[in-house]
């Protein structure tokens, strides 16, 4: 409780006082007798630690649902609140894929892009995790509330604001940067060149992230955002492997880490998407026998690049070895 009191008394809330008599401190100590809910102060140790690494790291988190979940590897995928169909499908698309392979989707919980990735990952029977701009007691938007009963069914909401913090225009940008400093790295699916989500994409490559940006049309007013991200150093994306091949080694790593519990672990994919005939194809002609890229290729028939993102799914997901020399094996089991 103290813990708690000091966090709201950090928080600034008008009008409270740290005394255990408190009506906010009491409505926050009933809210976490709910036994989904909990409270993490940064330091503790189940604090997300890419979180915890950034110097404006929120000292306090609410959260509904498995807390776990956020510290396992995520991607926040972010973008406009108006986006396109094509977007929209887009942006499930790309969470139902990433989330098959075993990357945990955050995103902010809005409608458009946000509600799309959040969708798409429950879709991929993956884990989400939405960062809100209000207290947790709030349904903001008010039309995704059944989208954050199914969030917290399958993953978290969290917020680093107090119960009953209603929907504020300065609330967003500091809900941003939980997004971002959450993640390996932030997607970019259609925004405007002055828009949130690219505040977010800011956030991101300050904290040492990275970024990727989905192009489009140049007809289209909402992807000239993703086109400057792309300018100014934005990783340019066509693909859910365009991702996975540049997160996979990070992810797997923090999951090695990650200090969660058995059942996340156990519903949380080995970050590699489940094969396809592709990837049979690529273990058929691998073998058992030591072989290169360029051996693969003439044997397969696959492009250079599919074949190396392949291989680093395959290594990760322990089906192959990397041996010396850059040579691949089947492992026999």
């Amino acid at each position: 409780m103290e813990e708690l009191k000091t966090w709201l008394t950090e928080a600034r809330v008008p009008g409270f006082e740290a005394e255990s008599q408190d009506p906010l401190l009491e409505r926050h100590l009933r809210w976490l007798d709910h036994p989904a809910h909990c409270f993490l102060r940064l330091g503790s140790p189940g604090y997300p630690p890419l979180l915890a690494n950034l110097p404006d790291a929120p000292t306090g988190l609410l959260v509904r649902g498995d807390p776990d979940v956020l510290s396992l590897p995520q991607l926040a995928i972010v973008g406009s609140r108006n986006p396109t169909q094509a977007g929209y499908d887009i942006a499930r698309q790309f969470a139902v894929q990433l989330a098959r392979s075993g990357l945990v989707i955050t995103s902010g919980l809005a409608i458009g892009i946000d509600a799309a990735a959040h969708q798409g990952a429950l879709a991929g029977h993956g884990r989400t995790i939405a960062v809100c701009g209000t207290g947790l007691d709030i349904d903001y938007p008010r039309a995704n509330a059944g989208l954050a009963e199914q969030i917290a069914s399958g993953g978290a909401l969290v917020s680093e604001f107090p119960l009953g913090t209603p929907a504020s225009k300065s609330n967003f940008p500091r809900r941003n940067r939980i997004i971002s400093g959450l993640s390996l790295g932030t997607l970019v699916v259609e925004a405007a060149v002055r828009s949130g989500s690219l505040i977010t994409a800011r956030l991101a490559g300050e904290q040492g992230r990275e970024v990727f940006a989905i192009p489009g049309s140049i007809r289209n007013p909402l992807a000239r955002g993703c086109h400057k991200l792309i300018r100014d150093g934005a990783q340019l994306v066509e693909t859910p492997d365009d991702i996975f091949a540049e997160l996979g080694p990070l992810a797997a790593a923090l999951l090695h880490a990650a200090p969660v519990s058995a059942k996340t672990a156990e519903s949380t994919a080995v970050l590699t998407p489940a094969l396809d005939k592709g990837y049979e194809i690529l273990l058929d002609a691998l073998g058992f026998e030591p072989a290169s890229v360029d051996v693969l290729i003439a044997r397969t028939g696959l492009k250079a690049d599919e074949v190396a993102s392949m291989l680093l799914i395959l290594e990760l997901e322990a089906r192959i070895d990397a041996c010396p020399g850059g040579l691949y094996v089947r492992r026999l089991s």
